[in-house]
Order: C-alpha cells, then sequence, then structure tokens
C-alpha cells in the first residue's frame, strides 16, 4: 500500500505499516471503551485518505472505530479495516458515542439512515460540493476530529417526517425522510390531488410535489421554487414541481398537519415516490402519498456556532461585498 495525504495536507501512512504496533498498544478494550462510527465512501482519495486519517486517530485516542459492513468492505484495499469494528455484529447503534460522516449531503443522508431511531449525533464533514448539512469542511478535519474526542460541540434535532404510500387500500410503502419525499411523474405529467388535514386543496397537472421539512428546504423544494425555511422551524413545505395551474403556490404548514398527494386515477402512466434520493417506491394511478412530522428526529452535532444566515452566504457563496450593512459593521 502506498502513503496517502491527510485531508490537511500531511503525509499518512496506512494503519497495517509503520507505527501499527504503537496504535495497536493503544487500542481500546473492554466495555467502557468509547465507539465512534465512522461513514464513508471510498470512490475519491480525498474520502479514502480523510477515513484512514480519522479510523488511525481515533485508535491513538483509544477509542474505537465502527465501520458498518458495506464500508469495511470498501475499504479493505486501502487499509487494515480489522482494525476498526462493524457495526451490528460488533457494536450496537445504541453503543455509539457519536458519528464522524466523511462525505456530502448523501452520505450524511445515508448515515441518518443506519441510525434511525438512536440518539446518536452526527458530525459532518464536506467532502463534497455544497454539503449543506455537513457541519466543517475537509480543511477542518483535524481540529473536527479533536473537538470530536473532547466532546466540544452541541447537539440539535431536525424534524423528519413519516411517509406513507396507499394503493387500494394496501400500504405499498411505509417509510421516512429528513430532506424530503417527492411525487414525481415517470414519462409524462401527472394529474395530481393535492390535500391538507383530509380536505382537498387543489387538482392540477405537474412534474411532482416535493413534500419537504425545514432541513430539505434548501435541497430538491428550493430548486422547486420553494422557500429557505430555517431549521429551528417546525413546519413541514408543499411544493409543486412545474405546475400547469393558476395556483401553484409553495405552502407552509403546521408541522401536525398531514400533507397527501393522490395520483388521479386518470393518470396515462404511474408515478414514482423518492425519500431523500434513497428510497424509491413506484407508484402506480390512484395511489396516495401521505406525510406528517415523525416522532423520531436527526440529531446533528454542530461545532461552528454561526448563525443559518451565515451558513446560506457560505454554502450558496451569495453575494454580500457592499452591502450596506458591512460599512458600519451591522445592519443599517
Amino acid at each position: 500500500m502506498s502513503d496517502l495525504r491527510g485531508a490537511d495536507g500531511a503525509e499518512r501512512r496506512p494503519l497495517d505499516e509503520s507505527g501499527a504496533v504503537a496504535a495497536a498498544q493503544r487500542a481500546p478494550r473492554g466495555q467502557d471503551a468509547r465507539r465512534i462510527l465512522v461513514v464513508s465512501h471510498a470512490h475519491r482519495a480525498e474520502a479514502i485518505a480523510a477515513t484512514i486519517e480519522v479510523v488511525q486517530a481515533l485508535r491513538e485516542a483509544g477509542v474505537v472505530p465502527v465501520l458498518d459492513a458495506a464500508d469495511r468492505t470498501a475499504f479493505a484495499p486501502h487499509f487494515d479495516v480489522a482494525q476498526t469494528s462493524m457495526l451490528g455484529r460488533d457494536v450496537a447503534v445504541v453503543e455509539l458515542e457519536v458519528a464522524l460522516v466523511l462525505g456530502g449531503d448523501g452520505t450524511i443522508l445515508r448515515a441518518a439512515e443506519m441510525l434511525r431511531g438512536s440518539d446518536c449525533p452526527i458530525v459532518g464533514v464536506n467532502l463534497g460540493h455544497v454539503g449543506f448539512l455537513a457541519e466543517m469542511e475537509s480543511y477542518d478535519l483535524a481540529s473536527t476530529i479533536d473537538r470530536v474526542l473532547r466532546r466540544d460541540y452541541t447537539v440539535e434535532e431536525r424534524l423528519t417526517i413519516e411517509v406513507q404510500a396507499t394503493y387500494e387500500g394496501e400500504v405499498i410503502a411505509d417509510t421516512w425522510a429528513l430532506n424530503e419525499a417527492s411525487v414525481e411523474k415517470r414519462r409524462r405529467m401527472l394529474e395530481v390531488a393535492i390535500g391538507v388535514d383530509g380536505r382537498p386543496l387543489s387538482n392540477f397537472a405537474c412534474d411532482g410535489v416535493v413534500l419537504a421539512t425545514p432541513t430539505g428546504s434548501t435541497a430538491y423544494a428550493f430548486s422547486a421554487g420553494g422557500p429557505v425555511v430555517w431549521p429551528g422551524v417546525q413546519a413541514i413545505l408543499m411544493v409543486p414541481i412545474a405546475a400547469h395551474a393558476l395556483f401553484q403556490r409553495p405552502i407552509v404548514t403546521d408541522p401536525d398537519s398531514e400533507l397527501s398527494v393522490m395520483i388521479l386515477p386518470e393518470n396515462v402512466g404511474p408515478g414514482v415516490l423518492w425519500c431523500d434520493g434513497r428510497r424509491r417506491t413506484e407508484l402506480p394511478a390512484g395511489a396516495v402519498v401521505r406525510v406528517r412530522r415523525s416522532a423520531h428526529s436527526v440529531k446533528l452535532a454542530r461545532l461552528d456556532q454561526a448563525v443559518f444566515s451565515e451558513r446560506l452566504v457560505q454554502k450558496f457563496r451569495l453575494p454580500v461585498s457592499g452591502w450596506r450593512g458591512e460599512r458600519g459593521g451591522g445592519i443599517a
């Protein structure tokens, strides 16, 4: 195995080369050991190097690095995964202290799926593009590891939604989403009926409808023309996609409302339900998708205490130079 460079540019050695004996001497043992889940992917050299750096740092600190079975298989060619524990086989989800996620929003959504229903918080380190769910950037990796080891973070709970699809009285999907559930066309435009709290609201033709959380308001719903909703707001969004209708405005409802989308029986073709872009269900004409607030939240660990407006500016690279609030150091 060749040497790799970590996210900070420093040279790192794979775990089964020089230094492995010393790391093994510090390897955590016993029931009292701390266990931290590492979620990553082996598709990019940067992610491989960051994963090696994190696993090595955790072992040197006497912490058990935990990977799921898929990641252990993917990373086996890059370092000795025997020096990690396997999620589900060696370590239960309830034993995890925190999850360090290396990647973009898709990797964080995968981690949220693994940890569904648990109290384990997620720390995201962005190795992707926008990475809106990620807390830190790749150049902050060393300091992120240090702060996680010192438990120097706060935990923020994010609303999630329960998603159920039925057809002719039968449940065909019973799932959930952190960002959004989207009802989309397959080939032709969909004729849909939307409703809130069991009452009809409107019928129209469209390419689809996005049902989103405040966290998901900066994802698919944003691209479809929906509003940006601060993550602390308790609400659910409904955003039509390319609706052929006079009334096609996004709506924001009470978090305890139930939102529904029915694919009208007169549709020529089927639709499809996507949850967080990860879980897919075919929707025949006549199917109904209902969304409501879930009892389970997703816990995101916060290291950066910047206000949400600063995150918007940074992630979307919004132009603020020349804004008059800068002249006096505040809002004029």
